[in-house]
């Protein structure tokens, strides 16, 4: 019973194509079956997601992504410096923890979870700060794949717009790319690209981090699918990859990275939602309610 709605569920996900209902129905598929620590889901990860990203990176031109990165490069800089030290500041009035207020921050300036995860053995957080933390922008991640791309049509921005939008106000690289992708496989190609401006800066986080906190840096592992989209990138610049070609990649990185929404969707424990406080929350709204708006004005007037 467990594999057979495993199967159904994933397949009828990469039939319907939305990424949305792919990480709900991954939700659904923990919450009702409760698949052990040991599933295949549970196992591989966010494994899934990386190489949808990479085979997504292998659909984009070098000149296309210097293209998009250099309008917004400095924006993405002064995005993610301002982000972090405003949360470091909220933290401080809401008067929550420094390692949570860290945490949070760290993960609504970069990557989310990722930055959050690298972060972490180096403020020697605990296991319930991460937790918090984790669960907090696992919550609005989820709200931004479906929320997203509904504000984007009815505000009726671009295709590049949108993907742009995405790239700057949410937090999971995995987000960004499920909230782009139901918008258009254009807005993932941009969100993607600049998405990447962000995630580069957990290198200067992790160093600044250690130099902070006197601990060491070699605790956390810099992403290597990042340098993998990298030299994916690359690869179509050298190679000039035709359309058939490229029609093939951009089918096979949209069905990984559906599965891997879902995957992510089957790893949310319910009983974790026991576990968010009131004012890191608040902390988090606020982050975001500061963002949103801003990357919008950004990308739509700039």
């Amino acid at each position: 019973m467990l594999y057979f709605t495993f199967a159904f569920l994933v397949l009828a996900s990469l039939y319907i194509g939305n990424a949305a209902l792919s990480i709900f129905a991954g939700i659904l598929f923990a919450y009702f079956l409760k698949p052990p620590t040991t599933f295949i889901t549970r196992r591989v990860g966010t494994m899934p997601l990386q190489i949808g990203i990479v085979l997504l990176g292998a659909t984009i031109s070098l000149p296309y992504a210097l293209a998009v990165s250099s309008v917004y490069l400095p924006w993405i800089a002064l995005f993610v410096i301002a982000s972090f030290v405003v949360g470091l500041m909220l933290g401080k009035l809401l008067g929550i923890h420094h390692r949570v207020a860290f945490l949070l921050s760290s993960g609504a300036a970069i990557c989310g979870g990722t930055a959050m995860a690298a972060v972490a053995p180096i403020i020697k957080a605990k296991p319930q700060e991460l937790l918090i933390a984790m669960t907090i922008i696992f919550l609005l991640n989820a709200v931004a794949i479906i929320v997203f791309p509904l504000v984007g049509n009815y505000l009726e921005m671009n295709n590049f717009e949108f993907g742009a939008w995405a790239a700057l106000a949410i937090h999971d690289t995995g987000s960004v790319i499920g909230s782009a992708l139901t918008f258009s496989n254009e807005s993932a190609e941009v969100a993607a690209t600049l998405k990447l401006g962000r995630t580069i800066w957990l290198i200067p986080l992790i160093l600044i981090t250690n130099w902070i906190f006197n601990k060491r840096a070699q605790a956390t592992k810099f992403p290597r699918f990042i340098l993998f989209f990298i030299l994916a990138i690359a690869a179509n610049t050298v190679f000039t990859f035709n359309e058939q070609m490229i029609n093939i990649l951009q089918i096979s990185s949209q069905a990984f990275l559906l599965f891997g929404l879902f995957c992510i969707g089957s790893q949310f424990d319910p009983n974790e939602l026991n576990s968010i406080s009131g004012k890191p929350l608040v902390l988090a709204l606020m982050l975001w309610a500061l963002v949103i708006p801003s990357a919008y004005f950004l990308v739509k007037y700039f």
